[in-house]
């Protein structure tokens, strides 16, 4: 199974639309982690989604515990994006099966959430600046992970 991406309860309906849209042009399986804080709906995810959505591989999962019960079921490693990681993101070897996961726009994750996961990276970037937008976060990564696995082989 390739490369997927994982937002945890998204807050932003345009970052989540443009992650699908993302998904939807380079072949990527986008988790939706629920709740949502906003109306998880075609109308919502539209402007930023535009015709891309039909095109979208989107699973949504009910909660956390669902979603992680899942993935450790179905072999998935965990590989959280987090400011708060000590790992690069660029000298992490990734793994054709992983799941890449971001956070909350708002609030990242909690700890019990971030302590479940198998790989916590973070991308370099000039101190005393908060973070890159979770969606440009999550693009950065899953082209780096899906170069590293061949995850563009596929595509033209």
């Amino acid at each position: 199974m390739p490369i997927a991406l994982a937002l945890y309860q998204p807050d932003i309906a345009n970052n989540t639309g443009t992650l699908i849209r993302l998904g939807a042009c380079l072949g990527t399986t986008i988790h939706i982690i629920h709740p949502t804080g906003f109306p998880f709906s075609a109308k919502s995810l539209a402007r930023a989604g535009l015709d891309y959505l039909d095109h979208a591989a989107v699973r949504e999962h009910d909660s956390w515990a669902q979603f992680n019960s899942w993935r450790i079921e179905q072999g998935h490693r965990l590989v959280l994006l987090s400011t708060k990681a000590r790992h690069s993101a660029y000298q992490t070897e990734y793994e054709a099966n992983d799941i890449l996961m971001v956070g909350r726009e708002s609030a990242g994750v909690p700890p019990n959430v971030a302590e479940a996961c198998d790989v916590l990276v973070r991308i370099p970037m000039r101190e005393n600046l908060r973070s890159i937008n979770v969606a440009l976060a999550a693009t950065l990564i899953l082209g780096e992970a899906k170069r590293q696995t061949d995850g563009f082989t596929d595509l033209q």
